[in-house]
């Protein structure tokens, strides 16, 4: 009998918090099935991974764009299967104060921030009802709570991102789906004990491994 190999699916893969969620799940003996932008770091980060004795996979995607995530996810489905676990770890990190922000601008930068993580649930969600199991996650900040009209932006999109966790937790817990997200109050660094990427890394880990946990971690 074949044993099929759990599969994670991680939009928004980068150095630092990226590398680590997603080396944290192969861990645990996950596929990884990473999307991002650039090809050239995707192809990186794989050969980091394979390195480490790891199975990954790269598909390229602007999460800004609904056909292109949802082509990437196709992908996905179609060489590997669907995935149990997807964390959507993706911002736009500017500096911008709030007043020199435009209609467009933020219209842009929600795309990314907010609507992004919306089309990739649903790209998961027929397969995860279907087992009615799984677990999304999002990837907050403290500016969802603490708002700086230095970055604008950013902190809609966290405000943003964190109500999404909460109306989908919401939605698809009759469905057996456990949505939620790591709101992380501090700054990423590698030589900080509690917020290197290492360590918030486990948070994820931590949700995924309690189901009963609430729709949010603060961190």
């Amino acid at each position: 009998m074949e044993i099929m190999t759990k599969l994670f699916a991680i939009v928004g893969m980068g150095d630092g918090m990226g590398l680590a969620i997603a080396r944290r799940f192969a861990q645990e003996g996950f596929a990884i099935a990473m999307i991002a932008r650039n090809a050239a770091k995707l192809e990186r980060f794989q050969a980091t991974l394979q390195a480490e004795g790891f199975e990954a996979h790269a598909f390229a995607a602007d999460a800004g764009e609904e056909a292109s995530l949802q082509s990437a996810f196709t992908s996905i489905q179609a060489q590997l299967g669907s995935p149990e676990v997807m964390v959507y770890n993706v911002a736009t990190p500017k500096m911008e104060k709030i007043l020199n922000e435009t209609m467009d601008t933020l219209a842009i930068d929600f795309k990314i921030n907010v609507a992004g993580a919306l089309a990739a649930t649903k790209a998961v969600l027929p397969a995860m009802q279907a087992q009615r199991q799984g677990t999304i996650l999002f990837t907050g900040g403290g500016f969802a709570m603490y708002p700086s009209s230095d970055f604008g932006s950013l902190s809609l999109g966290k405000a943003g991102i964190r109500s999404l966790a909460k109306m989908l937790a919401e939605a698809l817990k009759p469905d057996g789906i456990h949505v939620g997200t790591i709101t992380i109050c501090g700054t990423v660094n590698p030589e900080d004990p509690q917020y290197s990427p290492g360590q918030i890394a486990e948070q994820y880990w931590a949700f995924h491994t309690n189901p009963d946990s609430d729709s949010e971690i603060v961190y």
